[in-house]
């Protein structure tokens, strides 16, 4: 077999550090090429040092970072940068022959048609399927793309994506809308940077997952659906036109969800333990509630509304979860954010191509940074 050539972007946050894991433990099918860190940092400067064969790149623009990353010729990106620069990177990955991994929900939600039609495109050339070339990494959407394995897109009739309820799935409104950092940074289940804890804990980060799944699933906003699952062991199901319901489960550990990304469309062995149901003794389901979340209904809403409504949707979000977290805003003013800045912008078509795009960004970002509480 031959090695896989993998460069990974976004090499010091959480997915990165398990990429690392993977990749160490699977020295016979992947050999890491390059790596890229948006700031240098103690961290950076070990996983550099840890990998002296890999290009390591630090702070580069998404134009330089993209010929960077490319030059090092790998068979597969792992994204997990965010912003401008992780756009621009998995559009050029794309169009240059490389699979993607795609570990952030912002290069499919605000990237938009730009981003699909690059893997669509990808597609057509190597003769194979838009989820061979952008693999997402996310757990939930992970879980779908292994249930659709196989399936014919007609007879899927809905998607389903679980949600753990974060901290806050028992509070009610008053006391989640006064809730503190500390509070809402006490995610129940997965380990994970602040800023994906923070949405986790207001539901926002779901209906970013709606949105996503929509697009790179090619399903109706309508036909997908969340249920919240405090034991967050199914991650996502489908249901199908004959009654059938797929799902996938498994610990919640993104090891193995970046193994399958990584080795597709084989399975990889794994140290993650298997499901013991047994002494799970149960699993339990319920729908998301829109009052007391008001942040989903906020994000569901934008994904409806299309146009330029999810990308303003998560450079709001990107603002309104660091000013929560630096006190300058309360947790329940955050949906408040999001809905001003989507009235505001939301109206605009959907940006066409990255300049467009990084204008509406600046834009979205600089009101939000503004707003104030009425």
């Amino acid at each position: 077999m031959m090695r896989q050539r993998v460069a990974l972007i976004g090499a010091t946050g959480s997915i990165g550090a398990q990429t690392l894991q993977v990749l160490s433990d699977n020295p016979e099918r992947f050999d890491l090429v390059a790596l890229a860190v948006g700031r240098e940092s103690t961290a950076s400067r070990e996983i550099a040092a840890a990998h002296p064969s890999a290009q390591f790149h630090v702070g580069l623009s998404g134009e330089q970072l993209s010929d960077a990353i490319l030059g090092a010729t790998p068979d597969i990106v792992v994204a997990a940068a965010t912003g401008l620069v992780g756009i621009h990177a998995t559009i050029a990955a794309l169009d240059a022959g490389a699979a993607v991994a795609i570990a952030n929900k912002e290069t499919i939600v605000a990237g938009g048609e730009m981003v699909i039609g690059a893997a669509r495109r990808a597609a057509a050339r190597s003769g194979t399927s838009l989820l061979e070339r952008l693999r997402p990494v996310d757990s939930e959407h992970s879980a779908l793309w292994q249930c659709l394995a196989g399936e014919s897109p007609e007879r899927v009739e809905r998607l389903w994506l679980t949600a753990s309820g974060g901290p806050f799935r028992t509070w009610d409104a008053s006391r989640i809308a006064s809730a503190t950092a500390d509070d809402a940074l006490k995610h129940p289940t997965w380990k994970m940077g602040g800023k994906i804890t923070i949405d986790s804990a207001s539901l926002v980060n779901k209906g970013l997952e709606v949105i996503e799944a929509h697009r790179l699933f090619e399903v109706p906003m309508e036909r997908i659906s969340i249920l919240v699952h405090p034991q967050s062991i199914l991650h996502g199901a489908v249901s199908f036109t004959d009654g059938s319901i797929k799902g996938q489960m498994g610990e919640p550990d993104m090891r193995g969800l970046i193994s399958y990304a990584l080795n597709y469309p084989e399975r990889s062995a794994h140290p993650a333990h298997s499901v013991d149901l047994a002494a799970m003794g149960e699993l339990t389901f319920e729908a998301p509630d829109l009052l007391r979340f008001p942040g989903l209904a906020v994000a569901l809403a934008a994904g409806e509304r299309g146009g330029a409504a999810p990308a303003a949707l998560i450079v709001a979000d990107d603002v309104a979860t660091a000013r929560f977290l630096a006190g300058e805003i309360s947790f329940g003013a955050i949906p408040a954010l999001l809905s001003a800045a989507i009235e505001r912008f939301g109206g605009l078509p959907e940006a066409g191509d990255l300049a467009t795009l990084s204008s509406l960004h600046l834009d979205v970002r600089n009101f939000a940074e503004t707003w104030r509480p009425a």
